[in-house]
């Protein structure tokens, strides 16, 4: 069930590179790595002086919108952490808005998740989501859901798409199974870029191109701003085990995204340590699955808490604009 048409991707002529100095500037305390940021969650934090041309630009709006010294803006790795205040929307706007893009929105929903949360999601991210880009809204279903009525628009496209496996059984497990068959079956084709979401989502802020890259994770609101007792698995013996001592931040799993094939990846090595656990007789949770994955293939984007703020908790004077929040957890 579609409504509204896929067209077929077709891109304008090759654009210019866009640098990372061209949109993002981290604020200044950053230069010097995280030494100075009590609420990073980064073990074993390291010094690092950033390329000059992150910090150094001399254009007087680049100075003015560098402006986030209060938290981590730069990983040790180099991926950027996208808060509110260290992107230009402008320069962004006109790189993407040259390329034709086409970006996948994946949302599971079944059984009472579906009849709870289903209509505020799609109203939300119909409206906050991409806003002005081409999307393709994925509704995984388990039965046949009524959809919201929304307002007509060409940029927009919702599929339906059956899922398989028992509604009652391991949620993430029929997500990431699910999501993986459709991504070779036809996502692929059809997007430049997907993002998986989980349904317990009101988009309140924009959501924008300002996300996407390659591997985008989502650091968690919790986890982000506590230094200690992080939930890694620690168990030598699963397939999430990370070390004692070892770690970087710890990531939300209701939001992963990416090129669709680094998402298949992503999903296929998520798959591959539940069955290794299966075969052993144990069992982790599905997000240190995830952050596992994320240690040993660094993403190469960091949403800040911002993107997936937690509805329980009362937001701190780091948290700028909320873009959209999770709400109960409890199947989830």
């Amino acid at each position: 069930m579609s409504h509204g048409a896929t067209e077929p991707r077709t891109h304008g002529p090759p654009a210019e590179e866009l640098r990372l100095s061209d949109w993002f500037h981290p604020g200044l305390s950053t230069v010097w790595g995280f030494c100075n940021d009590v609420s990073a969650t980064h073990v074993g934090r390291r010094s690092f002086q950033l390329s000059r041309e992150l910090t150094c630009g001399t254009d007087p709006q680049d100075r003015a919108m560098r402006k986030r010294p209060d938290v981590v803006t730069i990983t040790d790795w180099l991926a950027p952490v996208i808060w509110e205040g260290t992107f230009n929307r402008q320069v962004l706007g006109r790189y993407y808005g040259r390329q034709n893009l086409t970006i996948g929105l994946a949302v599971l929903a079944t059984g009472r998740t579906a009849d709870q949360y289903l209509e505020l999601f799609m109203r939300s991210a119909n409206k906050h989501f991409m806003s002005g880009y081409r999307v393709v809204f994925y509704i995984m279903v388990d039965a046949l859901p009524r959809l919201p009525d929304l307002e007509p628009d060409p940029l927009r496209t919702f599929k339906v798409l059956p899922i398989k496996g028992d509604r009652w059984g391991d949620f993430h497990l029929t997500r990431m199974s699910s999501l993986a068959e459709h991504i070779l079956g036809h996502i692929e084709d059809e997007v430049d870029f997907l993002f998986s979401m989980t349904v317990n989502r009101v988009f309140q802020n924009d959501f924008g191109v300002e996300t996407l890259g390659a591997s985008v994770a989502q650091l968690h609101a919790w986890w982000y701003f506590k230094n200690k007792d992080i939930p890694y698995e620690r168990r030598p013996k699963l397939a999430a085990c990370i070390p004692f001592g070892q770690g970087d931040f710890y990531y939300d799993g209701s939001v992963i995204g990416g090129r669709p094939l680094e998402v298949l990846t992503l999903i296929e090595g998520y798959l591959q340590g539940v069955t290794h656990d299966h075969k052993n007789g144990l069992n982790s949770t599905y997000e240190r699955h995830l952050n596992k994955y994320f240690f040993t293939h660094k993403p190469t984007k960091l949403l800040s808490p911002e993107y997936s703020w937690n509805a329980a908790l009362r937001p701190p004077p780091q948290v700028w604009s909320v873009k959209a929040t999770r709400l109960s957890r409890r199947y989830f």
